[in-house]
């Protein structure tokens, strides 16, 4: 299931400069999912992060796979559930085992995978690793629940 970043949109509460996906590309309801986002030079955190030598932070590479985990939820819930979404808000609990393991620059496609690893109720837990050309570069387990807004 590919989902543009139109329709990411109609998910997420998120918008420019804080959307940090750009495209889903494969989504199993319940189960899996992956998406990217292309890291420009333009991204307005480079200004301070660092001007001579860019490096997209850590809690953004974070942030990109907890929205990531958010679509994956709001996308596993049942039709009727799916219609309420703009009521929703996905919250995180807790970030377990983060370790960034290479930098992420500036022209990096940065391809986040997303497992289910437990899911009662509103509450998720999701195994998230991001990557950089097939190299892990961040890797979490995410706890989440979906909350009204």
């Amino acid at each position: 299931m590919i989902i543009d970043v139109v329709e990411i949109q109609k998910i997420l509460p998120h918008r420019f400069p804080f959307l940090l996906i750009d495209r889903v590309t494969n989504l199993e309801v319940g189960s899996y999912i992956e998406a990217y986002k292309n890291v420009t030079i333009g991204e307005h955190i480079f200004q301070g992060h660092f001007p001579d030598h860019p490096i997209y932070p850590g809690v953004m590479i974070v942030e990109g796979m907890a929205q990531a985990g958010g679509v994956l939820a709001f996308k596993s819930v049942s039709k009727s559930e799916q219609n309420a979404t703009k009521d929703k808000v996905v919250y995180f609990m807790s970030i377990d085992k983060c370790k960034f393991r290479s930098p992420v620059k500036p022209g990096d496609k940065l391809v986040y995978k997303l497992q289910v690893l437990k899911h009662k109720g509103s509450v998720w837990v999701l195994d998230a690793k991001a990557y950089v050309d097939e190299k892990l570069a961040c890797q979490a387990e995410l706890k989440a629940m979906i909350v009204d807004k």
